[in-house]
């Protein structure tokens, strides 16, 4: 079967961005975003094109026991051909949102590209939400449909009788059982739909306010995406591996999108709790070859002494916040591989990275990512220059942008205001264009008329043995406005205690300018989302919160009580 249009238009954008895998420059010389027409669905014109008499696994799951799932490209288009028809059975329409939560399980990738192929709209959503936050959320995004574990389903016992429900993996009360899909017709579901018809509605994580509802396109992540794939560097028949949770866009991103666009091998390690001698063995095993983890990960498997490389390792990456130059040069020591940073939102795909075979500016994210046109405005005077807020130049008609925010009209049009996309984060450029992360604009903050960029203190914290993470915040001050206070997540066999204060905050002083040095410490369990980000807008509250009684935290320690 010959391609149609815009499946040629896609593979040969793909393509070129595989040739020239290693060489950033002509990669963004050659590369323009593909036209794939008025009507475009990833589901059938990209996967089940590649998935045709292919045998080859696209899904690779293995669980903590030792079992293990292995899903080909014909079997995944098949079964999601399946599923999708009977979901069309149960009354799922074209346009209708669908909550899906489910965790790594073969279901959830099968449920993902039937709900595309229906022309209906996925909401990935954590497994790790209470019932108020899903009701909140079902109300909020007009949820249709929901697909959730049949352990789950005492969750939505508040929700309106008229959204329908799904249950996977047992009986659930006036839910329809999942398993009944397997004698559907197998047949592609025929449905037509426009390529800036809603594909995906995110929730964003939710680090400074209440969560956005993130609207994407049939375009603006599949199509998207290629941009990502410039990032991670994957190749056909690669096996990839990020440790991701369902429901976050980073997800979508790493074990979705980006590895079938490169048709690779999505390969997940379903796990509890985190084991660093575990996870390296499976990297071993199964011969991943391209490895994309978290800044606490990458931490943790240091703190466990990991030095050997598993062995078929080519590229490795760092998502979510950025990552301190520390725990790069380590990991290079150790495994001969530099980690490759990349920047992007919940909005957006990937828009900067060090992509593979670039030189490295340490601390650096990298240079923007083909297809993505970067400025850096300066929030006071709106002009750009070398050091401002990241924007995207709309100019340039970007695809891998979101829609908007559902149904929130003037918080898009503040996000796309003056002819940018403002994602809100800080960032220089150095000569050579390399793009350094400096903080949120709304964690940054001033002392003694200085700017002090959180993520810069942290990164110089970090390199203490006793620091396993920190979140840096301005504390008031009435001399200096504000000082630096860092919350420590201390490491193992450091003890909560003056002479560890004493010792960190004697680095800083040896480590930092007066301006920017940690003047007090505590040692805190640091307050995340359920995507992992530190939530420092609740440790600044705190903060607020003490100096307006006049309090002194009683876990606080201080740089004048310690040090002379």
């Amino acid at each position: 079967m010959s391609p149609t249009p815009a499946t040629a238009s896609f593979l040969a954008a793909r393509d070129i961005l595989l040739d020239e895998r290693e060489d950033a420059a002509a990669a963004r010389a050659r590369f323009s975003w593909p036209d794939v027409g008025p009507h475009f669905n990833w589901a059938v014109d990209w996967f089940d094109a590649i998935a045709l008499e292919n045998d080859s696994t696209a899904l690779w799951i293995v669980e903590e026991d030792g079992r293990e799932t292995k899903v080909s490209f014909r079997e995944m288009s098949r079964r999601s051909n399946q599923v999708a028809n009977w979901m069309r059975e149960r009354g799922v329409r074209q346009g209708d949102h669908v909550m899906l939560m489910l965790g790594n399980q073969v279901e959830l990738w099968e449920t993902m590209l039937a709900i595309m192929k229906l022309g209906a709209v996925i909401l990935p959503t954590s497994t790790v939400l209470g019932a108020d936050e899903l009701a909140d959320r079902i109300d909020r995004a007009d949820v249709a449909h929901i697909i959730a574990n049949a352990d789950d389903a005492a969750l939505f016992d508040g929700v309106p009788t008229s959204v329908g429900r799904i249950a996977i993996g047992g009986l659930a009360h006036g839910w329809a059982e999942y398993g009944d899909s397997d004698g559907a017709s197998n047949d592609k579901p025929g449905v037509q739909v426009s390529s800036d018809d809603p594909a995906l509605i995110y929730f964003t994580s939710g680090t400074t306010s209440k969560p956005k509802m993130v609207v994407h396109t049939h375009s603006s992540y599949p199509v998207g995406h290629l941009s990502t794939l410039s990032w991670l560097g994957l190749q056909p028949g690669d096996v990839h591996l990020a440790i991701s949770s369902p429901g976050w866009g980073k997800h979508a991103w790493s074990c979705f999108f980006t590895p079938w666009i490169a048709e690779a091998t999505v390969f997940v390690y379903n796990y509890k709790r985190f084991d660093a001698q575990a996870l390296v063995a499976q990297l071993d095993r199964a011969h991943v070859t391209t490895f994309c983890a978290p800044p606490t990960v990458w931490r943790m498997l240091i703190q466990n002494d990991i030095t050997r490389r598993p062995g078929a390792l080519r590229e490795i990456m760092s998502a979510g916040e950025p990552l301190n130059p520390e725990v790069i040069s380590r990991i290079r020591s150790w495994w001969g591989l530099v980690i490759r940073d990349g920047y992007g939102q919940t909005e957006t795909t990937a828009i900067i990275a060090n992509t593979p075979g670039a030189a490295l500016v340490p601390g650096s994210m990298g240079t923007p990512l083909p297809g993505v046109a970067i400025a850096l405005i300066d929030p006071l005077t709106g002009e750009a220059g070398d050091e401002g807020e990241i924007c995207i130049d709309l100019s340039a008609s970007p695809v891998n942008l979101m829609s908007g925010y559902l149904g929130d009209d003037a918080k898009t049009a503040k996000a796309m205001a003056d002819g940018y996309f403002h994602t809100g984060d800080v960032a220089s450029r150095d000569e050579q264009g390399y793009i350094t992360f400096i903080g949120r604009t709304d964690d940054i903050f001033k002392s003694s008329d200085y700017k002090v960029s959180p993520f810069e203190v942290e990164s110089i914290l970090i390199e203490h043995d006793a620091v396993a993470e920190a979140a840096v915040v301005g504390a008031p001050d009435d001399m200096r406005l504000n000082i630096t206070k860092a919350y420590v997540a201390l490491a193992n066999g450091w003890k909560d205690d003056a002479e560890t204060a004493r010792h960190i905050l004697q680095h800083a002083r040896d480590a930092m300018p007066p301006y920017m040095r940690v003047r007090r410490v505590e040692f805190f369990e640091l307050p995340k989302t359920a995507s992992g980000k530190i939530r420092r807008v609740e440790l600044r509250a705190r903060e607020v919160e003490a100096a307006e009684r006049g309090e002194r935290l009683a876990g606080e320690w201080r740089e004048g009580d310690l040090l002379s």
